[in-house]
């Protein structure tokens, strides 16, 4: 399994703090910490550098969020979701010019905070992914990454939003494998047991050396075979008896 994206939440309203960090951990991201003040922020970023900061425009203390923002700048290109009760058009403007990922206006609904989250994550794939053209190892990393309900898989030159619910299957085709959801099938540049390290053990399983499935989506279990819509999938009988054990736990 890959690590969760790090995002570190910098609010002065603790309460508020609380409550995106707990939405955020339920979404299987991991908080490196929640910071009233920008200044606190910094040398924090500095020893434990996160993935994505979400930072309130209004702090208090010796910087404000935008100021917080320029600080953080200088440490290296961090993406920065604006948090944010104050949306005037001047605040605006000066937020504007350190490049935000996004803003989230208070009150904000979990869905609002979600949709923000996936969002940057996907521009900050597609950056990396950029930046590393020429190194296949992170290339070969970055082909799929893991969140709580969903796989973001590269397609063409995008990192695509597939729910986990949808996809039925897994098939390794030589260095490569193949992901097959209801609508659309998904080359991927990783071998299916770099593949299957990655993928959440309650959902998957590798059933055949070729094979493996999201066992939520079986629809008949045979004694060589599974079977997923029109598609018989093989069973290795050294690891069918996992299969049946798992299908009990359901």
């Amino acid at each position: 399994m890959p690590s969760p994206l790090k995002i570190l939440i910098v609010e002065d309203e603790m309460i508020i703090g609380a409550n995106i960090s707990l939405q955020l951990s339920n979404l299987g991201y991991e908080v490196t910490g929640i910071l009233p003040r920008g200044e606190d922020a910094i040398p924090q970023i500095k020893e434990n550098r996160p993935d994505i900061v979400l930072l309130d425009i209004q702090l208090k203390g010796d910087y404000d969020g935008i100021e917080t923002a320029e600080k953080i700048q200088e440490i290296g290109n961090i993406p920065i979701i604006f948090l944010t009760a104050n949306s005037d058009e001047e605040h605006f403007n000066r937020a504007k010019k350190t490049n935000p990922y996004a803003f989230i206006s208070k009150p904000f609904k979990k869905l609002d905070l979600q949709h923000a989250i996936e969002l940057t994550a996907n521009r900050l794939f597609l950056e990396r992914n950029r930046s590393s053209k020429t190194d296949v190892d992170r290339q070969s990393e970055e082909d799929a990454y893991v969140l709580n309900d969903s796989i973001f898989v590269k397609h063409r030159e995008f990192m695509v939003k597939l729910l986990i619910k949808d996809i039925n299957y897994i098939e390794a085709d030589r260095n490569y494998c193949r992901v097959y959801t209801n609508a659309k099938e998904y080359l991927l540049s990783s071998t299916l047991k770099d593949l299957d390290e990655k993928l959440p053990q309650e959902h998957f399983l590798r059933i055949h050396r070729s094979y493996i499935v999201n066992i939520a989506n079986i629809e008949e279990v045979g004694f060589v075979h599974v079977k997923i819509g029109k598609k018989k999938i093989p069973i290795s009988k050294n690891l069918r008896e996992n299969l049946v054990k798992r299908l009990q736990t359901i």
